[in-house]
């Protein structure tokens, strides 16, 4: 079942592929990165190769035990359906609920109004105000439920799929100069988390396809 070495198809800016890239480096899932420059030549998104991958045409999309999964938080489910150490689901009910809660907050409700696509539709002169506007209403709803939900991290003190959704969101929000004082309790959390090795090997600045000038 898990023969050959799986595919990502990645940008190293996107933050729905680091999602993915935490998760394989916490379950020590070894990988080929197949970058996709979501703004070269166009968009190599667009590119019939890369369509026939994915119709959506978007990053991620991860090549594994012979099928092909896009959505980074289907992929999630997968991973931790067929590789379950260590977890990113809690065993308890509620505990899950409330993981699954969280993540479709922020990949439903907060990143997909700030995406590439949606800014590119904005013009020039209204994305920084757009994406400042949409990052703060969600992180506004967020603070409130992590206050009820955090430990160490967003569900008690375990890493889950909420904690892969939550620290890339954060890197958006600085990319995009959002005033973060008025959410310690995503700010301690996002901070707990950077601090782990599989955060950090997967971080935008450390990806095969990070130019230069960004590389840490």
């Amino acid at each position: 079942m898990h023969a050959g070495k799986p595919i990502l198809y990645s940008y190293f800016r996107s933050s729905c592929s680091w999602r993915v890239r935490i998760a394989l480096a916490l379950k020590s899932i070894d990988y080929e990165t197949v970058p996709i420059n979501l703004v070269k030549d166009g968009g190599q998104q667009f590119s019939k190769e890369f369509q026939a991958l994915n119709p959506m045409k978007q990053v991620p999309a991860l090549k594994i035990d012979g099928v092909t999964i896009s959505q980074s938080l289907a992929i999630l489910e997968y991973l931790e359906e067929t590789r379950p150490t260590p977890r990113l689901l809690p065993q308890d009910p509620k505990k899950r609920c409330l993981v699954r809660m969280i993540s479709d907050l922020i990949a439903s409700g907060i990143q997909p109004l700030q995406n590439l696509s949606v800014l590119q539709q904005m013009g020039q002169e209204n994305r920084l105000t757009w994406a400042q506007k949409v990052i703060s209403s969600g992180f506004n709803a967020l603070e409130q439920v992590l206050q009820n939900t955090a430990g160490k991290y967003c569900v008690g003190d375990e890493v889950s799929m909420a904690d892969l959704c939550l620290v890339p969101q954060v890197a958006n929000a600085e990319r995009y100069k959002v005033d973060l004082t008025p959410y310690p309790t995503i700010r301690h959390i996002n901070k707990s988390l950077l601090a782990l090795e599989a955060f950090q090997v997967s971080h935008p600045c450390r990806q095969p396809d990070t130019p230069p000038e960004l590389r840490a």
